[in-house]
């Protein structure tokens, strides 16, 4: 047993290390997504056919191709365009490009669920198209997709472990340099899921938090 936790303060500075690394991604990326999903969203609401149409194929393309091909082409395909990126920058550009094409439905459908009501209101008072949108469309609109943005930054977590395949060095990497030199896989990996376990955990009971209390302002609203 001393073994084991002898083994276990080794083995954390590393995998600490590598976990900075996680929250890193999963933050840049997230806050990335959410603006490109917000603009896709936008762009398919469109009634430009030209913009549309464009949003259209690049949700497909998210849709329609793993993560691991669309991170290892940003790495190792870029920089035959002569966009070389760094790992790390290749990741983040990754996992936003694909968290982006799934927020980009989650916002349009928050969008469509406000009244149309809302809008003709806004126009009724002098706002334009676009004002009426900052102003009254796109905060009820987060407000409804607030969980699903939760959901989105777990699976952006649990997706930045792909990263360790461009031997970016977060978690999952520094547990796979550590497996390979210690042989200890059980304990090693162990620990990995434990970490990624540990950082689901908070956002997972704030999308339930905010579940519920959606569902409860629902309630009232229905009661009214």
């Amino acid at each position: 047993m001393n073994a084991i936790w002898e083994n276990i303060v080794d083995f954390m500075p590393s995998l600490l290390q590598g976990t900075v690394i996680t929250i890193e991604l999963t933050i840049l990326s997230l806050i990335l997504s959410l603006i490109l999903g917000l603009i896709v969203a936008l762009g398919r609401l469109s009634k430009n056919k030209v913009i549309n149409r464009i949003c259209s194929i690049y949700i497909s393309i998210v849709r329609g191709t793993p993560l691991l091909v669309q991170m290892m082409y940003v790495y190792f395909v870029f920089p035959s365009f002569g966009i070389t990126l760094t790992a790390f920058q290749s990741a983040i550009i990754a996992l936003s490009f694909n968290e982006g094409g799934y927020l980009a439905e989650t916002f349009r459908a928050g969008i469509k669920a406000v009244p149309t009501g809302q809008m003709e209101a806004a126009k009724a008072v002098g706002m334009d198209y676009s004002k009426a949108m900052q102003r009254i469309i796109l905060p009820q609109a987060f407000s409804n997709v607030l969980p699903a943005i939760g959901n989105s930054a777990i699976i952006l977590i649990k997706n930045s472990s792909l990263a360790a395949v461009i031997t970016v060095t977060e978690v999952m990497h520094q547990g796979n340099l550590l497996a390979a030199s210690t042989y200890q896989n059980m304990l090693i990996f162990t620990l990995v899921a434990i970490i990624y376990w540990i950082l689901h955990y908070p956002l997972a009971f704030a999308v339930n938090y905010l579940e519920k209390r959606g569902g409860k302002r629902n309630v009232t609203a229905s009661q009214h």
